[in-house]
């Protein structure tokens, strides 16, 4: 053998590779997707580009897909920011698509991008992310004594504990899925009709 070779040295406890040690699971973490938000090799755009797709044509195929990530992964939230992204880049062509038409010059212009994605879009799902977070776990939470049974499919589920918690990523992801019909109709649509309505709009 060779002397430079060493074994792994039994520690008596269950091995944490690819996992958080025990001595850091109580301590404050940073989520995934914040991890993952500048790592672009990293993120799937085109599975973000499918669900938005699927999204406006066939959505009971995102909730499949939704279904067996979480068969797969024990979690419904995807850590994968390209679908924020690429809904905000849809939503830049847009806002400069109807700048260019309506608004009087570039700061409007500017203006209205920055509204569209920050206030319209993201400022929006995360409020409704956050609200649903709570009415969701608070309402139909599996501790509602006035709902029969018990509550299964939002919730992950802690091995071992019982315990069952919401997840926020999920919320989030749901709100931002959400905004896509939205978008179509409100941003696509009512542009491409805005002719036919009238010649003042602003």
């Amino acid at each position: 053998m060779n002397s430079q070779i060493q074994l792994p040295r039994p520690n008596g406890g269950p091995s944490n590779f690819g996992a958080t040690p025990s001595t850091r699971r109580n301590e404050v973490r940073m989520p995934r997707f914040f991890k993952r938000l500048f790592k672009f090799p990293q993120m799937d755009f085109e599975m973000a580009i499918w669900e938005i797709m699927s999204l406006i044509i066939a959505p009971k195929k995102v909730f499949r897909q939704i279904y067996y990530h979480k068969q797969t992964t024990k979690t419904y939230h995807r850590p994968d920011p390209s679908f924020t992204y690429l809904l905000s880049f849809f939503l830049t062509l847009t806002s400069l698509a109807w700048g260019f038409a309506y608004a009087d010059g570039f700061t409007q212009t500017l203006h209205i991008t920055l509204v569209f994605i920050f206030v319209h879009f993201l400022l929006l799902s995360l409020v409704t992310a956050t609200l649903f977070y709570f009415l969701v776990g608070r309402l139909l939470g599996p501790g509602n004594s006035m709902l029969p049974g018990r509550r299964r499919g939002l919730y992950n589920l802690e091995g071992g504990e019982g315990k069952e918690e919401l997840e926020f990523g999920y919320c989030w992801d749901v709100s931002i899925r959400a905004f896509v019909p939205v978008w179509v109709f409100l941003y696509v649509v009512q542009f491409l009709c805005m002719p036919l309505v009238g010649t003042n709009h602003w």
